[in-house]
């Protein structure tokens, strides 16, 4: 059962309800919800739910229908994000597990690791114990394997997974891994489950040859009631009549899960396929059904591979798989994990790095409301616990982040349809102190919201940012072309706005997290004219704490600003140097010099060069320009 309690309960109280249902033999765990605390209460015993409603604390008391409790999304709305050393997976991140099938040797698994990590994978998978149909099969290196993978792990800063078979090897592997993998053979081996579940170690539970989804959640159920909630649970195909891959790969099972369990899900394209070159496209396939990462086996070799070498990838398809992961991310609302040399993320960074009282009061401006895309995109570039600090304007970030009142603002700098927002850049042109130190793209689905109840015909005004009156024009023409379509600051404050006035004949057009933030009625969702619609965000510091967030990613651009001399050919020969050195231009916009009537200023984005190179360039510049600037150098995955 789930037991909701009241906001006001006391320690005493909750206590009281705790030894209540100990009692009575249930096991309970605690769930700390942003809206509300609950309890979850599992057991083979039978109780009136009426003796644990009247208990003080307790708001409400909710049976569990289905058969797997702890994991079951009735338990708990929320997705579960589990932290597997420095990796977190689920929520908006998409995390990428790669290696061998079988650590063959040290220099095997040294090598692959290094270029798996090279190339953006951020786990690493190998195995050290293979359970093989065939007893004449390479069954694996034993601990002797566990210790080339451990090795390879922490040289590379991967935290890492494996199989394991037998229950006696539990303490054996504790010392080796970072995560558990159950595989499909053992996912109903309950005594393993059982125990490997007491470790409270993460755990990778993959789904069995010929399991349904209910069994599959039951196994996990198994991990968590023994002492567990780090599940990660792995779609790898199943088998059925057909024979033209090794197994047949369910992608509906990613929707299902996630609409059953609060359990993230990755899928293992290598084994659903069995061929290398079905993997990249099943691969695409489980990012965009949702899946929170995925599990793939890269071999420097494969052809002389102990084990599955024909469904291994060699380095360079995974290093372009990577790639066409990261273009498909902002389409579906992720980001790739990555693994900082010092991670940006508020959480990790000590009292004397940040000079502050306490790292957890660490602020991230930005501007507009909550639920506003800004907050969405902050949340994708650090954290979903990130504290955000909503900020009227544009400039009032910048001053947030001048002032200390915020180590980090990130502002909107262009969008796809609406082009460049030149208040961003006029403020980075009038704010010296700051440096630009990152970029994250942003999908923008607008949504039509209001208060529960609203109906589309009987809505009278819509209130939004005035970007998103023009983003949305065809369903205003169309659908709402009875209202009135009014401009607002912001498009999350628009839902705050409608909120207020607790009418239903008003709207507001925002993002569906303003909409849960604000405990509205989404009425319609992907409402934009064009769904190509995504905005680039900046992210901007003081100099001084640049090089901590710099180190998160490999950093491959440059902004810059600057002014030419007024004679012929004077921008040409700006651009001849950048030519000149290979930096490549991204963007190029000219903008009025406030005070200088009908004098401009530059600003171009570039590929940035090897650095004795881009020193040079640097050098060169400067002495072209009226003036120059570095505005910034970030990592950027476009």
């Amino acid at each position: 059962m789930i037991v909701v309690l009241k906001q006001q309960v006391t320690d005493e109280q909750k206590n009281k309800i705790r030894d209540f249902l100990k009692s009575r033999g249930f096991r309970i765990k605690e769930i700390v919800g942003q809206e509300e605390t609950v309890l979850g209460a599992v057991g083979t015993n039978r109780i009136d739910i009426r003796e644990v409603a009247v208990l003080d604390g307790v708001a409400n008391v909710i049976p569990i229908s289905k058969p797997f409790k702890l994991a079951s999304r009735e338990l708990k709305k929320s997705d579960s994000i589990i932290q597997v050393g420095n990796v977190k997976i689920g929520g908006p991140r998409i995390v990428i597990a790669a290696g061998p099938c079988a650590v063959e040797s040290r220099e095997q698994i040294m090598t692959i690791a290094r270029l798996v990590r090279d190339a953006g994978a951020v786990m690493l998978r190998g195995g050290a114990f293979k359970p093989r149909s065939s007893p004449y099969a390479f069954q694996g290196l034993g601990e002797e394997g566990l210790k080339y993978l451990k090795e390879a792990g922490e040289t590379y800063s991967m935290p890492v997974t494996t199989e394991i078979v037998s229950p006696k090897d539990v303490d054996m592997m504790l010392d080796y891994i970072d995560m558990f993998q159950i595989g499909t053979r053992n996912m109903q081996n309950f005594e393993l489950l059982k125990e490997v579940g007491k470790t409270g170690r993460p755990v990778l539970l993959k789904r069995g040859l010929s399991a349904t989804i209910e069994e599959w959640l039951m196994a996990a159920e198994y991990l968590i009631s023994s002492g567990t909630d780090q599940v990660v649970l792995c779609e790898r195909g199943i088998r059925t009549y057909e024979q033209a891959t090794r197994n047949t790969l369910d992608i509906s099972a990613i929707p299902v899960v996630q609409k059953l369990s609060h359990l993230p899900i990755i899928g293992d394209p290598s084994h659903a396929t069995g061929l290398r070159d079905m993997v990249s496209p099943a691969s695409l396939a489980i990012v965009a059904a949702g899946a929170s990462g995925l599990m793939i086996e890269v071999h420097n070799n494969p052809d002389k591979a102990f084990s599955d070498g024909p469904q291994s990838l060699y380095p360079e398809q995974f290093e372009k798989l990577m790639r066409d992961i990261q273009a498909l991310c902002p389409v579906v609302g992720k980001s790739l994990e990555r693994i900082p040399t010092a991670r940006a993320d508020v959480e990790v960074w000590t009292e004397k790095e940040l000079s502050i009282p306490s790292a957890r009061t660490l602020k991230i401006a930005f501007q507009g409301d909550h639920g506003a895309y800004s907050e969405q995109a902050i949340k994708r570039i650090f954290d979903e616990q990130a504290a955000t600090m909503p900020c009227r304007t544009f400039s009032d970030v910048f001053d947030a982040v001048q002032t200390g009142q915020a180590r980090y603002g990130v502002l909107p700098v262009e969008n796809t349809l609406g082009g460049t927002i030149n208040e961003t850049l006029d403020l980075l042109h009038t704010h010296p102190d700051l440096t630009v130190v990152g970029e994250k793209q942003l999908r923008i689905v607008h949504c039509l919201i209001g208060i529960p109840g609203t109906q589309l015909d009987i809505i009278k005004e819509v209130y939004t940012h005035p970007q998103g009156l023009a983003q949305c024009s065809r369903f205003l023409a169309t659908e709402l072309a009875h209202a009135n379509a009014l401009p607002y600051f912001d498009t999350a404050g628009a839902v705050a706005h409608v909120a207020q006035k607790n009418d239903p004949t008003v709207a507001a057009i925002a993002s569906s997290e303003a909409a849960r933030f604000h405990k509205m009625q989404i009425i319609r969702e992907g409402i934009e004219t064009d769904s190509s619609n995504f905005t680039r965000f900046y992210v901007v510091c003081r100099e001084e704490y640049a090089e901590v967030f710099r180190s998160s990613a490999p950093v491959n651009r440059v902004s810059m600003v600057f002014s030419v001399h007024d004679r012929p050919g004077a921008l040409f020969e700006v651009l001849q140097i950048l030519s000149q050195y290979g930096m490549n231009m991204k963007k190029l916009e000219s903008r009025p010099i406030a005070g200088k009537p009908w004098e401009y200023s530059f600003f171009v984005e570039s590929e940035l060069v090897e650095e004795s190179k881009f020193k040079e360039a640097v050098a060169a510049l400067t002495s072209s320009c009226s003036q120059f600037r570095i505005l910034g150098t970030f990592h950027s995955d476009r």
